[in-house]
């Protein structure tokens, strides 16, 4: 990543955590930063402006999860996009029943959702997943019963970067007719994500995954379906979330979305190339690592390695410095919290609390690998 002091700041290996604007985005929101300030409702002559850059941005959303516009509103970010779809569907539909599934593996946007809607009498299956972390669409198919209405699996997970079967799953949901969701936050930008070969109905895209602003984020809802809406007001959003639009922020989510379109490709066997140059660089320098995750089924970027016998907080301590990334189990004075992601993996303590998540982005240079093994492998001497 091209920082403005790189001797001050460490090589950035964190992009599942947040990615960096891309100056693209930043230069399609600058006009909306400095002169562009309308409301995109008002009727004058300062709204026409606003209210064009928010139009294309859903566009440009739609275009990249191959849509409609108007299947798309934006929304705050990755959160409120899983808590509206959630908790929108499972509000819309209780008449019908009240029994959600999910899985083990998911963000705590879904799994608090979940769970706080539990307190209103909905009820919480949990699927479990393999070693691997990928969830058996046949798990799925066996907990669905009369009076379920929503199944909601991540797409891609944030910690090891498993890709899940969303396509068989829908497949599953859909003869029922229970509405299946995905928080599609990490994947959007680096596989192709497209709703009808998905089969979803409902998806979550998060704008500070994918080299937009954070604070910005979209909903896909297929059409003719009619979740609660989330915030009552003068009705932007086609109804759905009332409130002035983030005109800024919505430029840069689109101008991203564009973007994404346009590089997936290259950016995806970029990003590949540099993970596993990487984990080769890693793995020769010690012997004991395994991989968390699925080898092939997982996104380009993301490298889950689990250091046996290490302490994954020591290590990212020692090189703080110099490399950025994050752990896999937080350790305490008198224990040791690994991650419930790792704990659904059933990943064995002696190698969950020796877990470091390593993220890499478009911005991410060969050199920069390089120095990071260096730097690695002296601190795990």
């Amino acid at each position: 990543m091209k920082n403005q002091d790189t001797k001050a700041q460490p090589i950035y290996l964190d992009y599942n955590g947040t990615t960096p604007h891309d100056p693209e985005v930043v230069a399609a929101m600058l006009p909306f930063l400095e002169s562009e300030f309308g409301n995109p409702s008002s009727a004058h002559w300062f709204g026409t402006k606003p209210r064009e850059a928010v139009a294309r941005a859903r566009q440009q959303v739609a275009d990249l999860l191959g849509c409609a516009p108007q299947e798309v509103f934006f929304t705050s970010g990755g959160t409120e996009a899983n808590n509206h779809a959630i908790m929108g569907i499972a509000r819309s539909m209780q008449d019908k029943g009240r029994h959600i599934i999910t899985s083990t593996f998911e963000h705590p946007a879904v799994l608090e959702v979940c769970r706080h809607l539990e307190k209103e009498g909905f009820e919480t299956t949990h699927v479990p997943v393999d070693q691997e972390g990928l969830v058996d669409p046949a798990d799925v198919a066996e907990t669905i019963r009369p009076d379920t209405i929503l199944i909601t699996i991540m797409h891609a997970n944030n910690e090891v970067g498993t890709i899940q079967p969303i396509a068989e799953i829908a497949s599953q949901a859909r003869p029922h007719g229970i509405y299946l969701h995905t928080d599609a936050a990490q994947s959007v930008g680096k596989i192709p994500v497209q709703v009808d070969d998905l089969g979803v109905d409902l998806l979550s895209v998060a704008g500070h995954k994918v080299y937009a602003p954070k604070g910005i984020g979209a909903l896909y809802v297929r059409k003719g379906i009619q979740p609660e809406k989330f915030c009552h007001g003068a009705g932007q959003e086609m109804g759905w979330r009332a409130g002035t639009e983030n005109v800024l922020e919505i430029v840069g989510l689109g101008k991203a979305c564009e973007i994404a379109a346009r590089d997936q490709e290259g950016n995806f066997d970029y990003m590949r190339m540099l993970r596993d140059r990487l984990h080769a660089g890693l793995a020769a320098a010690d012997g004991e690592v395994q991989l968390n995750g699925h080898r092939d089924k997982r996104l380009p970027n993301t490298l889950s390695l689990a250091f046996k016998g290490k302490d994954a907080n020591q290590v990212l301590a020692a090189i703080a410095p110099q490399v950025a990334a994050s752990p896999g189990a937080a350790c305490h004075s008198d224990a040791v919290a690994v991650s419930h992601v790792l704990t659904a993996m059933q990943i064995p303590l002696e190698w969950a609390r020796g877990t470091i998540r390593f993220s890499v982005g478009k911005m991410t240079t060969t050199a920069e690998i390089d120095k990071a093994v260096a730097v690695i492998t002296e601190a795990l001497r």
